[in-house]
This record gives structure tokens, C-alpha cells and sequence, in this order.
């Protein structure tokens, strides 16, 4: 990701031991992994959300143009979206209905 060697943390390990001294040092590796451990996952979030947003986006558009073929004769990549949004429409329906 960043292309960081071995020497280059050494570098920087001596020279945050120097500049925060021994006392300080395991409090900053502390604070600054909880901030990087919180980007993570912020961008793991966003990314989750972008790829499920893409694959709604897919759906539609699968599902426009199986409404133009008229839902019969589909490939099986068309119909297969059209299976997935119908069992997602009726998923949505079951908590109302009512029993009798």
C-alpha cells in the first residue's frame, strides 16, 4: 500500500522514540492504531456500500431489460435478477401481511 521497508520503520521508530521519549511512546503507537484501526473501517464501510449500491444498480438495469424482452425468454444472467428482486419484493410484503 504504502511500499515502507524495513529500514524506513526503523527510521521512524528512532525517531519517534527521540522525540517522545520512552514515557510517551507507547501511548501514541496506542492512539495512533485506534485511528488507523477506525479508517479501516470506514473504508470498508464505504467500500461495502459502493460495491452494494453497484449490484442494486446491476438489478435495475437487468430488470429493464427484461421488462423490454416482455419476462419470457430470458438468459439465465436475466432471469436469475429477476428471481432475486421478486424474492426481495416478497420478502419485503411477508412482515405485512395479515393473519386470518
Amino acid at each position: 500500500m504504502f511500499d515502507i521497508g524495513f529500514w524506513e520503520l526503523l527510521v521512524i521508530g528512532v525517531m519517534a522514540l527521540v522525540i517522545l521519549g520512552p514515557e510517551r511512546l507507547p501511548g501514541a503507537l496506542r492512539s495512533t492504531m485506534k485511528v488507523v484501526r477506525s479508517v479501516k473501517q470506514t473504508a470498508t464501510g464505504f467500500k461495502s456500500e459502493v460495491e452494494e449500491q453497484l449490484r442494486i444498480h446491476e438489478l435495475h438495469e437487468n430488470l429493464k431489460k427484461a421488462e423490454n424482452q416482455g419476462l419470457t425468454g430470458l438468459n439465465p444472467e436475466l432471469q436469475k435478477s429477476v428471481d432475486e428482486l421478486k424474492a426481495a419484493a416478497a420478502s419485503v410484503q411477508q412482515p405485512y401481511k395479515k393473519d386470518n
